[in-house]
Formats: C-alpha cells, sequence, structure tokens
C-alpha cells in the first residue's frame, strides 16, 4: 500500500557541462511503497535523474526535496541512508577485501554496535543468498552474484527507498526469480523501489508504475500496463515492448483480441475466452 509522498522532483535541470544538458525541466512525486520502473534508451536521462534522488548529483536548476529536505542543502551521506542506489556495475560501489566488510561498510558509518551491525550483515546476506560467503573476496564471486552483493549493502543500511540500476544484469533465470522475490519482500515491508532498467519483461513482472524518459524529459508515466501496451509510444523511443506484448499486438491484427503485460496474463485471457465460447 502507497504512503505519503518521500520525494518530488521539482522542475529539475541539469548540466554536465555547458554543451551537456541532462535533464530538461523534469518534475514527478514518488510515493512511500511505490514500486516504479524507470526506462528509456542510453542517454534519455533516467540514470541522471536517479543519482539526483540521493543528492549523488545537485540540480543545476529546481528541487529535489526527499523526506521534507532539499538536496542542495542536505548533506549526502544523510540522503543516502534515506534513499540506497545501487550502481549499474558493481566494480563501481565495491571497495572492500570481504563480503562481510563490504555489506558492513554502511551499518558501521552508521554507528551501530557490533552486534546490530553483525545483525544487519546476516540478515541481508540471507536475503540474497550470500549466507556462507563472509570471507569470500568480492572479486572471487560472479558477476552475478556482486550484483546480489551491492544489493545486500544497502539493504543492511535499511534505507525507506532502493534505486536499483540494471539490477538484472548478469543474472540467470534464477538470478532473476529471487531478484523479483527480494524486491516482492522488501515492497511488502514498505520500501519504495525504483528499477532503471532496460529489460522490459523485468517491468512487466515487477513494477506497478513506469516513467518514460527521452532526450532528458519524462514523456510517459503512468501504470505499467498503461505505459508498456503504448506500442507506437516506445517506437518513439526505439523501446521493444515485452515480447508477449508484441505477439498480442500481432494477434489483434488478426481479429484475435488480446491483451496482456504477462505470459500468465496471457494463458489466464485466453483461458476465460476458450471457456466462454
Amino acid at each position: 500500500m502507497m504512503g505519503e509522498k518521500i520525494i518530488e522532483v521539482k522542475d529539475v535541470w541539469f548540466k554536465y557541462s555547458e554543451k551537456v544538458t541532462a535533464l530538461r525541466g523534469v518534475s514527478l512525486e514518488v510515493a512511500q511503497g511505490e514500486r516504479i520502473a524507470l526506462i528509456g534508451q542510453n542517454g534519455s536521462g533516467k540514470t541522471t535523474l536517479a543519482k539526483h534522488l540521493n543528492g549523488l548529483l545537485k540540480p543545476t536548476k529546481g528541487d529535489v526535496i526527499v523526506k521534507g529536505m532539499n538536496t542542495k542543502e542536505t548533506p549526502t551521506h544523510i540522503l543516502t541512508n534515506i534513499v540506497g542506489y545501487v550502481f549499474q556495475n558493481p566494480a563501481h560501489q565495491i571497495f572492500t577485501k570481504s563480503v562481510y566488510e563490504e555489506v558492513a561498510y554502511g551499518p558501521k558509518n552508521q554507528g551501530l554496535s557490533k552486534e546490530e551491525v553483525d545483525e544487519r550483515v546476516k540478515m541481508a546476506l540471507e536475503l540474497v543468498g550470500l549466507s556462507g560467503y563472509e570471507n569470500v573476496h568480492p572479486y572471487d564471486l560472479n558477476y552475478g552474484q556482486m550484483k546480489l552483493l551491492t544489493i545486500a549493502s544497502i539493504i543492511a543500511m535499511q534505507p525507506d527507498v532502493y534505486v536499483l540500476d540494471e539490477p538484472t544484469s548478469g543474472q540467470d533465470h534464477r538470478g532473476r526469480r529471487k531478484l523479483m522475490k527480494l524486491i516482492d519482500r522488501l515492497n511488502r515491508e514498505g520500501k519504495t523501489i525504483i528499477v532503471i532498467t532496460h529489460d522490459m519483461r523485468f517491468v512487466a513482472e515487477t513494477s506497478e508504475r513506469t516513467i518514460l524518459m527521452a532526450r532528458g524529459k519524462i514523456i510517459g508515466d503512468g501504470p505499467t500496463e498503461e505505459i508498456l501496451l503504448n506500442t507506437e509510444l516506445l517506437r518513439q523511443t526505439a523501446i521493444k515492448p515485452p515480447q508477449i506484448v508484441q505477439l498480442c499486438e500481432g494477434l489483434r491484427k488478426q481479429g484475435i483480441d488480446l491483451h496482456a503485460l504477462t505470459i500468465q496474463e496471457a494463458y489466464q485471457v485466453l483461458r476465460r475466452k476458450l471457456a466462454a465460447s
């Protein structure tokens, strides 16, 4: 269930240089407990926007308000305790010599006791399936496990908002299912989940709201079904909808009225149609 507004982005512009404007008047609100997908082609501004949510980047113009605090005026270390960011490339986030140290780093900086830190580490590693790896060097893990480790390091800090940049990258089917269950669990606990991804199937399966970006602007924002079934809007940004959506579109052209985001949805719709015929 969605709660109070936790993030507000007000007419935000951002320039990396005089010649490179990455965000152009972006405005949006995020409520506690939402499950949001942030999609768009490379260079659309989605990662730049996400890095504004915990102060990693500051607006050139406009404001980002997190729990009533303006990110321009609030130290980043305070914001990162509220909005946890998992980088696309785990090598950009991992810097310690053991799995335990990596996950313990955040809670230690929060001033927790050793007992509390140990408890947080144990809990986070159990959630991502890395229990027993405490003494392993992070770079001895495979890529998918490294991604899970970076997620665990954020879970241990217990933020209100999780921003996951391309979380399915490097994950096999089992890893994807584990990730989906993890997102479900965190969301049931009231956590806000924001996923940046090119994986439209994952979007369809995990996100209730989808924000579509292009050229530094938001060009679509609404229920995931509404955005992903708008194939014309997606084509304008060169994004392919999930394969099942493409299949349904082809069937409709053949006179078969079928709308679905996932294989399971398509199965249920076809089952009802066959039962009624």
